[in-house]
């Protein structure tokens, strides 16, 4: 199913989209589309959404693929519309679970390698939780000179260390301390942060949660919900999931503002990415909780 601009989507009449896990996917430009959209078939959503502009060509999903992709052609780079993309389809979908991503950016969690995405929403509903706190782990080729977009899939690192989280309030000078929130930092954004505005520092990502109606998702990635934006429940951890992704890279290589000014990502802490999700708990990037 394609529609032709995503206020048509959201005004067209409710269409059966059966049930869930739904991923949407923002196509920025054409780098690795086709990777990203093989990996959310891979994970078993039941359906992708895929907001691409009009004159982007969108790759053949793989054949053995049971998931429908349904194209709403939209300017995906323009402010604010990961938001309103995001809110249209969990107004259509709700109760159903919903992963968001870019191009260039890999869903991993706990043990992903062996359970289906719809196997970990499952699991999570049955922990009395809503929504999955994911942290955007930045890959970046090691050899600029022969990546020079910084994206290089077959040789990805990531930095090992430099992560650290910060107390979050509640607003703008507010002293009022959120009860299991935090703001993460670390990767790219945080060496390279003289290129990075502070509201895009962060690292942390309600990247998989489930449709409410009357909750919305805002533009500093978080929730309208609270609670679905805490790290942990208050009786035990709770899982975290890791979005592996060259988005910034990429962008930091691709500015004009920055481009000159890095002619490597490459530091002493930086690891080859097998992309493994042992890897990522390893290195503490995510957590499994109770899973498994």
């Amino acid at each position: 199913m394609e529609f032709d601009s995503l206020s048509r989507f959201e005004s067209t009449p409710d269409a059966n989209f059966g049930k869930g896990p739904f991923a949407l996917l923002i196509a920025e430009d054409r780098v690795e589309l086709g990777s990203t959209l093989d990996h959310l078939h891979a994970l078993g959503f039941r359906a992708i959404f895929l907001v691409a502009p009009p004159d982007l060509q969108v790759p053949e999903p793989p054949t053995i693929s049971k998931a429908a992709v349904h194209i709403i052609r939209a300017p995906s780079r323009r402010p604010g519309v990961t938001e309103d993309a995001v809110n249209a389809l969990s107004a259509k979908v709700p109760g159903e679970w919903i992963h968001y991503c870019y191009n260039g950016e890999y869903l991993f969690y706990p043990f992903c390698e062996d359970s289906t995405v719809g196997e970990l929403v499952t699991w999570v509903t049955e922990e009395r939780r809503e929504a999955v706190l994911t942290y955007v782990i930045d890959l970046y080729a090691g050899d600029l000179t022969a990546h020079p977009n910084a994206v290089d899939l077959d040789s990805a690192l990531l930095d090992s260390s430099g992560y650290y989280a910060d107390v979050r309030r509640g607003g703008f000078n507010s002293d009022e301390v959120m009860e299991r929130q935090l703001n993460f930092y670390g990767g790219l954004r945080w060496r390279f942060e003289e290129h990075v505005t502070g509201p895009k520092r962060k690292i942390d990502r309600i990247a998989l949660f489930k449709a409410k109606p009357g909750v919305s998702l805002r533009a500093d990635h978080t929730l309208t919900d609270e609670e679905m934006n805490t790290y942990a429940c208050p009786w035990h951890h709770s899982l975290t999931a890791a979005m592996c992704s060259f988005r910034v890279a990429k962008a930091l290589r691709t500015n004009p503002g920055s481009r000159h000014d890095i002619s490597d990502f490459r530091w002493h802490k930086s690891v080859q990415f097998h992309w493994s999700s042992m890897q990522l708990m390893e290195l503490g990037l995510m957590e499994p909780g109770q899973w498994f």
